[in-house]
């Protein structure tokens, strides 16, 4: 075989008696191996310490160390999806966050989870839920726990409001922890993202059907499969009674 470097020197490779690689004059010289395709089939073929020996002289990458590279998996760390909380929510658990944060729209990744509402220090009244919107100017995403247990919610484009039509973008989305977590989208079909009114606020719909739907006391809920996000229940029931919900917006 020939190796070469990048000018006119080359040389001859022999082997001795015993069929092993001899280097001999090659000591003040380096080289290349002409054709990467060909080193690997050396190295299947010989598979000897001297031309190993030769590789590491060289810095060549063996075919070993590549594949052993190739092999490093590149999943990131669970700390990657798990964002700083302002305080500990009652809710939610580690592991809920992390899920949660995977789904969030890009322009809320990087900020910690301000606590912007609950029903623990606020309150069960829709008038208290919007009042403490009013500073709020982030996306924001709630969550209810309901009498059965079970956690679902919602990420609202804009922060809750009074309002004379829906309002919000594709941003916004519908969640449900029951039987399993599962995030719902936009379809598409229609931008019946999020209305709200002194009685109610609800989030999703087409047919006359809402994806979630709360009262003016913010005790008992509806949810319903809808267009606007393609979801089945979110809770175990269409109806369910509220026993706590908390409201985090990224800023």
């Amino acid at each position: 075989m020939y190796v070469k470097n990048f000018g006119d020197k080359c040389a001859n490779t022999c082997y001795d008696g015993d069929g092993r690689l001899d280097m001999s004059g090659w000591a003040n010289e380096e080289f290349w191996v002409v054709s990467v395709a060909e080193y690997y089939r050396r190295i299947d073929a010989l598979n000897s310490e001297d031309l190993r020996s030769l590789c590491k002289r060289l810095q060549i990458t063996t075919k070993e160390e590549v594949n052993s590279k190739l092999m490093v998996k590149s999943d990131p760390e669970p700390e990657t999806f798990r964002p700083n909380l302002t305080e500990p929510s009652v809710l939610l658990q580690p592991e809920h966050i992390e899920k949660l944060a995977k789904h969030l729209p890009p322009r809320t990744i990087g900020y910690p989870w301000s606590l912007a509402f609950s029903t623990s220090k606020h309150g069960m009244s829709m008038k208290s839920l919007y009042r403490a919107m009013q500073s709020q100017d982030s996306p924001v995403l709630m969550v209810i726990k309901d009498s059965d247990g079970q956690m679902f919610g919602a990420l609202a484009s804009q922060p809750f409001k009074v309002s004379d039509g829906f309002y919000g973008t594709g941003e916004t989305f519908v969640f449900t922890f029951y039987p399993e977590f599962e995030v719902f989208k936009w379809t598409g079909d229609n931008m019946f993202f999020i209305k709200g009114d002194m009685d109610s606020l609800a989030v999703g719909g087409g047919g006359g059907e809402f994806g979630l739907w709360l009262d003016g006391d913010l005790y008992h809920g509806r949810t319903h499969s809808c267009k606007t996000f393609g979801n089945p229940m979110l809770s175990k029931t269409e109806d369910f009674f509220v026993q706590d919900i908390e409201i985090w917006a990224f800023e």
